[in-house]
């Protein structure tokens, strides 16, 4: 039996997993009618064949036959017709996904766990295969070999290779981030108690100091409220919340990808145009966020909370921890420096303070740099001042001098007509 399993690229962590038992021939590419089918716009429509060459029997071979535009790379060296070896890694095109090929030992894979495809949403179709040992025994431990340091689960069996522990049914895999209000961790679901599926998803511990401080509490309960009544594909996916040995967790939805900070700070400010389109795409989420009744004002759009979905190349809001709904009594201050609007600084924001913070957020995508460098008097008021930044034209600079005007009223009043605004910058 042969396996394709498509690898985050940067952690190549499993995204989706492919089997076939009795194929002779693997069609991979963009149409539907590929075996594998990948939506990246750099993969051909008919980008790739796989061969076996001979019977299974009597050690037949794989072969490789690339018909892509953009190319086809066998572990990183660009081919058109090659053996594939075990083990192997295809990227198709340049910068386009990987999969690693792999011929499995059906005797391994007693009974096999899967998900349903969901066109477009690879990361949330992760496909593994158990032994039925392992799915009745939590326990087990995997003994296989040839693992990489950095896989999550081995390629023989499917199972996790570390677990660092146990919470309620989920198994946390690795630590992503900890911080002061709490830990955010990669877990598996393996029991699919959630979706119905095996599933990746990041739960977020709240400390226990954190629990005694009754505004922490809140805003951690408001993320959980807040995602579980939303739906876009912009947002991350509510999938439970629970109190366990003293501490409040959230589980969600783990997105794939990059956030803009990080982005930028590793390979530089982005082109005018890629900055426009991202902003468009944020603008898309927060007309959904608004249009709730009531409104609901984010509070906190910046780069940080900006990602980049790897399979879909769109923008994903994150941190709904200071979301507040309009109309409610003024609260804390909550919003980054650079990036919060005036009437949110005093506690009383509105929708067109999520508005604001595009403009920042459009100068530090273009320039690389914190947007309060380029924040100085104007007049009678503190204005950004980015005439001399040459990659930002003056129809581009006058949106952010709008969007960024210090009266709500003088701004733009929906999501839609920034975006509208935006569209008429592109070059």
């Amino acid at each position: 039996m042969v396996s394709l399993t498509l690898l985050e690229p940067q952690q190549k962590t499993p995204l989706q997993q492919w089997c076939f038992e009795n194929s002779s021939i693997i069609r991979i590419g963009r149409a539907a009618d590929n075996h594998v089918v990948l939506t990246d716009s750099l993969v051909s429509r008919h980008h790739l064949e796989l061969r076996q060459v001979g019977s299974a029997s009597n050690g037949g071979t794989w072969q490789l036959i690339s018909q892509g535009t953009n190319g086809t790379f066998l572990n990183g060296i660009l081919v058109i017709q090659s053996p594939l070896p075990d083990n192997s890694l295809l990227q198709l095109a340049q910068g386009g996904p990987i999969l690693q090929f792999q011929i499995q030992d059906v005797t391994v894979l007693e009974t096999s766990v899967r998900s349903p495809q969901m066109p477009g949403t690879e990361e949330n179709a992760v496909e593994t295969f158990y032994s039925a040992k392992y799915l009745a025994n939590s326990s087990y431990t995997c003994t296989h070999e040839g693992n990489s340091p950095n896989n999550l689960f081995c390629i023989h069996c499917g199972q996790p290779l570390s677990v660092q522990q146990k919470i309620r049914h989920y198994q946390v895999l690795r630590t992503l981030g900890q911080g002061g209000m709490g830990t955010t961790y990669l877990a598996w679901d393996a029991a699919g108690q959630i979706v119905g599926i095996p599933k990746l998803l990041v739960l977020k511990e709240m400390n226990a100091d954190m629990a005694k401080i009754a505004k922490a509490q809140e805003l951690f309960e408001r993320e959980a409220h807040t995602l579980k009544s939303l739906n876009h594909q912009g947002i991350p996916k509510y999938y439970d919340f629970f109190v366990e040995g003293g501490k409040k967790y959230l589980a969600m939805e783990l997105i794939h990808g990059q956030d803009l900070e990080k982005r930028v700070y590793t390979t530089g400010p982005v082109t005018p145009s890629q900055a426009i389109a991202w902003m468009t795409q944020t603008c898309d989420i927060l007309e959904y966020l608004h249009s709730q009744e009531p409104p609901l004002i984010h509070r906190d759009i910046k780069p940080a909370n900006l990602m980049v979905r790897s399979s879909l190349d769109r923008i994903v809001v994150l941190d709904f921890g200071a979301v507040k709904e309009i109309g409610t009594a003024p609260g804390t201050r909550i919003g980054a420096e650079g990036y919060c609007a005036p009437e949110q600084e005093r506690g009383q924001p509105l929708t067109q303070s999520d508005l604001y913070a595009i403009g920042p957020t459009l100068i530090f995508l273009l320039t690389g740099e914190n947007p309060f460098k380029y924040y100085r008097q104007r007049g009678r008021n503190f204005r950004f001042d980015v005439a001399k930044v040459p990659t930002i034209s003056s129809q581009l600079r006058d949106v952010i001098d709008r969007v960024t005007e210090p009266l709500p009223r003088d701004r733009y009043q929906t999501a839609r007509e920034l975006a509208t605004a935006l569209a008429a910058c592109k070059v």
